[in-house]
């Protein structure tokens, strides 16, 4: 059995679709999911408050999505007429282009800054092309559709690059601490059920335990067990809500020397125990769906 958060992935290398309802994404109002695949999101109406991994996030019309895997988040409120677009690639897809130069430069301008605001032509402009891809994936037979993901992934990753960039350069580049604080998240996010131990970071990022807890704090205002433990608890939390896995299996699934020392750890800052958060309203596991 995995021992790792709910997951969302795609059915297929490659899609792209609108009409996601209020009630479909509402499932997820609460209860942290982790994504295996990559989603990119465009609005058009309506607001959605969510969480990507630690930030918080309002997303409204005219605004662009990119959400890479290993991502983690929550839907917190939705309001008014919601209409969005999305696309993406699955896990499948991905884990045979993760070394690819297009994917490494959106996980490294995305991170940490996953929503951007578009002018009301260029959200138009997205809107067709998200259109013209729906009647190409309609259009396509289903044997064919694999064949057109390479020049479809090129082809996107080259855009959010060049949006991301457009957007930014004109703004400020990033100070090393800067550098320093998203490479950090960055590895917290990869290693979070690894191990706890900030020095490891420090040492990972070839800088001193004291100058990533100092940098850290100045730019973040969160210490560097903060972040750690956010992800630790909210992985933690959407197991207990949302999958059917002991608390001893989510113990070691998140490298908890033993249930004790879990229990201790999640009670310091859920303020309760984790049977008491499992049993604190009732689960989801039937409701979770996929993205789709």
């Amino acid at each position: 059995m995995e021992k790792e958060l709910p997951k969302i992935d795609l059915p297929e290398e490659w899609l792209v679709g609108t009409g996601i309802s209020k009630e479909l994404l509402g499932l997820y109002r609460n209860y942290p999911v982790r994504l295996k695949c990559e989603i990119f999101v465009l609005c058009t109406s309506g607001e959605v408050e969510a969480s990507v991994n630690l930030n918080k996030i309002t997303v409204e019309a005219n605004d662009f999505i990119v959400l890479t895997p290993g991502s983690i988040f929550q839907i917190n409120d939705i309001k008014g007429d919601l209409n969005i677009y999305f696309g993406g690639f699955s896990s499948e897809y991905i884990e045979r282009n993760l070394q690819s130069h297009s994917f490494l430069d959106t996980m490294y301008l995305t991170l940490g800054r996953p929503v951007i605001r578009l002018k009301p032509e260029g959200a138009k402009m997205m809107e067709e092309y998200m259109q013209l891809l729906i009647k190409m994936y309609e259009f396509l037979p289903e044997k064919i559709r694999p064949e057109m993901a390479p020049n479809l992934y090129a082809d996107i990753h080259k855009g959010i690059s060049i949006l991301y960039r457009n957007k930014t350069d004109g703004v400020h580049s990033l100070s090393k601490s800067e550098l320093i604080c998203r490479n950090f998240a960055q590895l917290v996010m990869q290693h979070y059920n690894q191990t706890r131990n900030v020095a490891w970071y420090a040492e990972k990022l070839q800088i001193t335990h004291a100058h990533l807890c100092t940098t850290v704090k100045q730019i973040t205002g969160k210490t560097c067990v903060d972040i750690i433990s956010s992800m630790v608890i909210m992985d933690a939390k959407s197991q207990l809500k949302s999958s059917q896995l002991s608390i001893q299996n989510i113990s070691d699934s998140l490298n908890f020397a033993n249930v004790s020392f879990f229990g201790k750890y999640f009670k310091r800052y859920v303020g309760m125990s984790p049977l008491e958060y499992r049993n604190n309203g009732c689960s989801v596991l039937n409701k979770l769906t996929q993205f789709i």
